[in-house]
């Protein structure tokens, strides 16, 4: 049986909003990567948020993983995580990201702003969207 690498990926909701990445292939992103040598996932994911947008997190269950093929016969693992704002919303977008958005779950769909969202990210998004929501979690 194959391999494949890891990325975590956190899936960030706000106020019905999810927070997007737009990455060097034009594609949607969510915020995470690949976890240092010997890092647990949430750390990892937690460190990564931080570095690619400067939004501290709190991370919470686990979504169903994915095989995505990110470029032609180069697959990753993804392992998608809800994700809680903990502080502001002022994304500081790093060198690793074109543009972000914070788009609303309404207009959520496989194109957004003409560029691609993959399909096991929004799967992720639609999953996340449909956890119930803790009390402290912000509604304004």
């Amino acid at each position: 049986m194959a391999t494949y690498p890891i990325s975590v990926k956190g899936v960030l909701i706000d106020r019905g909003r999810v927070l997007l990445l737009l990455n060097e292939r034009d594609e949607w992103d969510l915020p995470g990567g690949r976890p240092d040598p010997g890092e647990d996932h949430p750390t990892a994911l937690e460190r990564e948020v931080r570095e690619e947008a400067g939004l501290s997190v709190e991370v919470g269950a686990a979504l169903d993983e994915h095989l995505f093929e990110v470029l032609p016969s180069r697959f990753v693992r993804i392992l998608p995580f809800v994700c809680r704002l903990v502080g502001n919303d002022a994304v500081v977008l790093s060198h690793e990201h074109l543009e972000t958005r914070w788009l609303a779950l309404d207009d959520l769909g496989d194109s957004v702003a003409g560029h691609r969202l993959p399909g096991c990210y929004l799967a992720a998004i639609r999953q996340a969207a449909c956890q119930p929501r803790s009390p402290s979690d912000r509604v304004v």
